[in-house]
């Protein structure tokens, strides 16, 4: 763990986000500006436990860096958890809450200078939250952006609405739902059949098939997820350094 030293942050605001998923946001009052790179994260140590390794739980911060000392997290509630069923359940505005950070090298280098795909799942989204808001909003030069974004149903969604007026607003942007268990007006099965065809329609006619085709894929969520898209990605010839990856569970 980081020798970054601990911090005490306080509560000002907690939204659902969807059934089972929240927003808090967390002032660090210890520091006139809390500064991180998009895609990094945070550890709480929450009082849930007397080893000091099992109170801790990393969160990627979901908003992104504005100068202030508040940032974002989204989490959801997981069945049996007793990390989040303290924070649904005993966190309340006015807590108090310790952290460390921010963490983490899961964060987008620039020059911007290949197309990048940003493939999710879950509460996967909120670090690709954070660094395409940043790129709009320092107006960095980029290629094609892609968030590939699974969920099961319609009400597994988060942020949609939000990605849909940045899709307006970011040049090159493009945000691709796709829900696994429910047809609806978007894009429905996994996330995989996604990003293959782009990339193999991208490819086309390029004589070094993927070697011909500049491109990164940052990837964040479940297990699964994750080990099938670098199965995959390499396959379609991609070298394992295009590959970053932050793994959720």
């Amino acid at each position: 763990m980081s020798t970054k030293p601990w911090h005490t942050g306080k509560v000002i605001r907690i939204e659902d986000e969807n059934y089972n998923t929240r927003r808090f946001f967390i002032q660090a009052h210890e520091l006139d500006a809390f500064s991180f790179k998009s895609g990094q994260f945070v550890t709480l140590d929450l009082p849930i436990h007397e080893q000091k390794n099992k109170r801790w739980r990393s969160y990627s911060i979901a908003s992104w860096p504005d100068g202030s000392n508040v940032f974002e997290l989204l989490i959801v509630l997981l069945e049996g958890g007793s990390g989040t069923h303290y924070l649904f359940n005993e966190l309340k505005v006015g807590s108090e809450i310790v952290f460390k950070g921010p963490l983490g090298f899961f964060t987008l280098d620039q020059p911007i200078d290949r197309d990048i795909f940003f493939i999710c799942t879950g509460t996967g989204i909120a670090p690709f939250r954070s660094m395409l808001n940043d790129i709009q909003l320092r107006n960095i030069p980029h290629k094609d952006l892609y968030l590939i974004f699974g969920c099961r149903t319609k009400k597994d969604l988060m942020y949609y609405e939000e990605f849909r007026e940045l899709e307006k607003k970011l040049e090159n942007f493009r945000f691709i739902p796709t829900l696994s268990r429910e047809q609806w007006e978007g894009r429905s099965g996994y996330v995989h059949p996604v990003y293959q065809e782009i990339c193999r329609k991208k490819m086309e006619g390029m004589p070094e098939g993927a070697g011909g085709y500049p491109a990164s894929f940052f990837l964040c969520g479940w297990k699964a997820m994750i080990d099938d898209a670098r199965s995959n990605i390499t396959q379609l010839g991609f070298d394992r350094k295009a590959i970053h990856l932050e793994l959720y569970g």
